[in-house]
């Protein structure tokens, strides 16, 4: 489809329950913007029925359904419906009707009026238990601070981004990255609005807190040496308290003798098991680094698309 003025891209995993509700909000709300649209739905490798109802829906001309090899995770996802779409403006968000379709008019129009790269979205009374909102505040925190971009909600997909923001984005070919963070590397133009929030249409979320908490890990490796910081601060301060209790264990033992601390056992132990325990952290850390650089290295793609099912005139 040619000169495409808006493009919704929706990654989907075993989301059976809510697709047929979701079409049925979304088609009505992109016909009533009065400008050409498609609508990218990815199949993140679901084991449900979730395929065969998307292939349903490309009887429609501007439906087009991306299949993928396996599931590689909600960015990778979105990564690839990227790649399809040519329009002007895309829209990114989620298939279980949390982010209502609805509130997609609202974003377009920010866009437009106020020639914004990015326009981001702030969950107004947000449905979710204190389970996901916690990690979420997290993750709004450790964003913030990584970017420099004083956005209040990180985690809400529903996001519109403009086409050279976009392209930007398909030639990192970043593994494991957060796209609302990538995002702001290339936009000059920022804003965030209120939508609304819902309950969950059905079935349960694919977002469990592993993985919000592994998202959480991806936004700080991916954007920040933080980590690595810390780890060299830590060993500075913990080499500088060893030799301030190095001098005082040694005063003791000559104001008190020997038998102070049973002969220094415990003493030689306590140090020995903290400086024990910082090794095996800053390794994990470092090897989490260097895994990524390994993966870098092998150039495998971030998602593999089996095929494209579209309406064939």
């Amino acid at each position: 489809m040619d000169n495409v003025q808006v493009a919704v891209v929706i990654p989907v995993y075993n989301e059976e329950e809510n697709l047929p509700a979701l079409m049925k909000r979304l088609m009505p709300v992109m016909q009533g913007l009065q400008k050409s649209f498609e609508i990218i739905l990815i199949d993140d490798g679901s084991h449900d029925q979730s395929l065969e109802i998307l292939k349903g829906f490309t009887g429609n001309s501007q439906v087009k359904v991306v299949e993928l090899t396996r599931n590689y995770g909600q960015h990778a996802a979105i990564m690839a419906g990227f790649t399809i779409t040519r329009a002007d403006i895309i829209i990114t968000m989620d298939a279980d009707l949390q982010n209502p379709p609805e509130e997609i008019p609202k974003l377009v129009k920010v866009m437009e009026e106020g020639h914004y790269d990015v326009v981001g979205s702030i969950r107004k009374g947000r449905k979710d238990s204190f389970l996901r909102i916690l990690p979420s505040k997290i993750i709004n925190i450790v964003a913030r601070k990584i970017t420099g971009v004083s956005m209040r909600d990180w985690g809400c997909m529903l996001r519109a981004y403009r086409r050279s923001v976009v392209d930007r984005m398909i030639q990192c070919h970043e593994h494991a990255t957060f796209i609302p963070a990538l995002a702001t590397v290339f936009a000059k133009r920022i804003t965030e609005i209120e939508v609304n929030h819902e309950e969950r249409y059905g079935g349960k979320s694919s977002y469990p807190l592993t993985k919000l908490i592994n998202l959480q890990f991806d936004l700080v490796a991916s954007f920040s040496d933080f980590p690595m910081k810390l780890i060299m601060y830590g060993g500075i301060l913990m080499s500088f308290l060893g030799i301030c209790f190095g001098i005082f264990l040694a005063i003791a033992r000559l104001v008190y003798g020997a038998q102070w601390a049973a002969e220094g056992i415990f003493t030689l132990f306590a140090i020995l098991f903290v400086f024990v325990g910082l090794q095996f952290f800053a390794l994990g850390v470092i090897g989490e680094y260097i895994g990524r650089i390994y993966v870098e290295a092998r150039k495998r793609p971030e998602y593999v698309i089996e095929k494209v099912h579209a309406k064939t005139d």
